[in-house]
């Protein structure tokens, strides 16, 4: 099986502030820290980091070479990225003294994909391959229907939540992850337990793990459900958090895992990850989830 992530991949400037900004206050910072990142980006350094073998697909402007770079340096794949005229995706992210952050995403080459771009991708893998996809690419809906025909296995993580995802057929997904505030924008519920009936009875064929911050998370599929708590650290920089979960938790899927030994091991993963600043350069190593 191979795997392949259709993904964005941003180079981002995060400022340290006291506190988030609210409109119309300007706060001082001391520093601007420029790091590669993207939640494409971010879950296939995961993916590799937990030792599977991950291609990326994906567009960088004329400044991104720093960004291929990033994926040779961490084994991923890159002989399906492009580099096109323009600039790269990139965020401005604040991250506050307790680690918590607020990121201003500006898409770049991410919104750039072509279908036949795609078409040129997807014509190297096949039935019984997986698909991880995000929100941070246009074409997102075309990129479903077109790896669902060649039986591609699908995995979305609906992030950032927008009219694009509303766009897809979600019936083609065969594991959703998705954080409280994706679950309630799709099901229309706040409560979790709800999000969980509500997703399961829209899509019966999918496995869906439910992120609840602090309360850990939730996998659900048909009649299974299993729980994670969370293992309580001190957060210095939280931007990466939920692409480590979603790599570590998928990669363990694909190395036998089951699905309670997934959930721990990606809630090992992304408490590692939160107590390091910058997102690719804070998802730990196999090694060092297995010792912790």
């Amino acid at each position: 099986m191979k795997v392949l992530n259709f993904g964005s991949l941003n180079i981002d400037y995060v400022y340290p502030v006291d506190h988030i900004i609210i409109p119309g206050e300007t706060e001082p910072t001391g520093e601007v820290k420029e790091n590669c990142g993207g939640k494409g980006l971010n879950q296939s350094i995961a993916l590799s980091k937990a030792g599977v073998k991950v291609h990326h697909a994906g567009l960088v402007g004329e400044e991104g070479q720093l960004l291929i770079d990033k994926c040779l340096e961490n084994n991923v794949d890159a002989s399906f990225i492009r580099k096109i005229p323009g600039r790269s995706g990139h965020t401005i992210i604040q991250v506050d003294k307790e680690g918590q952050n607020s990121i201003l995403l500006f898409g770049g080459a991410n919104r750039q994909f072509t279908k036949e771009f795609i078409d040129e991708v997807l014509s190297n893998f096949g039935e019984g391959d997986m698909l991880i996809l995000q929100n941070e690419v246009n074409l997102l809906d075309y990129i479903i229907d077109s790896a669902y025909e060649k039986k591609l296995k699908i995995v979305l993580n609906p992030s950032p939540y927008d009219k694009a995802v509303e766009k897809c057929d979600l019936k083609k997904i065969s594991i959703f992850l998705l954080n409280e505030i994706e679950g309630e924008q799709i099901s229309g519920e706040k409560d979790p337990d709800r999000i969980l009936k509500v997703l399961s009875e829209k899509y019966p064929d999918a496995e869906i793990v439910l992120t609840l911050g602090s309360e850990g998370s939730v996998y659900k599929y048909k009649d299974k459900e299993y729980r994670q708590g969370i293992y309580k650290v001190k957060a210095v920089d939280t931007t990466a958090a939920g692409d480590t979960f979603t790599g570590y938790f998928i990669s363990s899927l694909i190395n036998g895992h089951d699905i309670p030994e997934s959930l721990d091991i990606a809630a090992k993963a992304s408490s590692i990850a939160v107590t390091r600043p910058g997102a690719t350069d804070s998802i730990p190593l196999k090694e060092e989830v297995e010792k912790a």
